[in-house]
């Protein structure tokens, strides 16, 4: 019979390319968003093994025009501000190879309207949010919390915005 240690050896070099072609064809199971109909945002995201993280900064929105950021308006209501923020991160997670179908979670901060008598404008972020999420051309719904907080960085801005996105490699 041949060398034994020779076919051992030959053995683990076959197993060893055969699981080296099967991990690098192996594809991560996809992100799953866990959506009611008609509900506008998910109830749950499973991100299985194999997928990555992403996680976007808090963002605020530009200023309507960027020499003013200070007269009351500068930045306008929630709405828009919350677009300039969506629209933002579309940009960034473009910049990533990402969409925003891949976002699984956002964390809102919403700082009380002064024109709304102190209350914040959840229906405006979320005109705005719609445009975004649940459309026919991007129907994935990340899970969302959203908070009434007493302020940010400057006295005009009235939204904050976090992300989380996850994708298979």
């Amino acid at each position: 019979m041949a060398n034994p240690s020779a076919f051992r050896l030959s053995l683990v070099g076959i197993a060893a390319a055969a699981l080296a072609s099967f991990s690098s064809t192996a594809q991560a199971a996809p992100v799953e968003h866990k959506q009611t109909p008609g509900a506008m945002i998910a109830s749950a995201a499973v991100v299985p093994p194999g997928n990555t993280l992403y996680f976007l900064s808090g963002a605020t929105g530009a200023p309507i025009d960027p020499k003013d950021v200070e007269s009351p308006d500068a930045f306008g209501d929630t709405e828009a501000q919350a677009l300039s923020i969506f629209t933002k991160m579309k940009a960034q997670l473009a910049g990533m190879g990402l969409t925003m179908g891949d976002v699984v979670k956002l964390t809102v901060f919403l700082v009380g309207d002064p024109k709304l008598g102190g209350k914040m404008d959840r229906d405006g972020m979320t005109r705005a949010y719609k445009k975004f999420f649940g459309t026919a051309e991007q129907p994935n719904l990340p899970t969302r919390s959203a908070f009434q907080i007493a302020g940010l960085a400057r006295p005009q801005q009235l939204i904050e915005i976090e992300a989380i996105a996850a994708k298979g490699n």
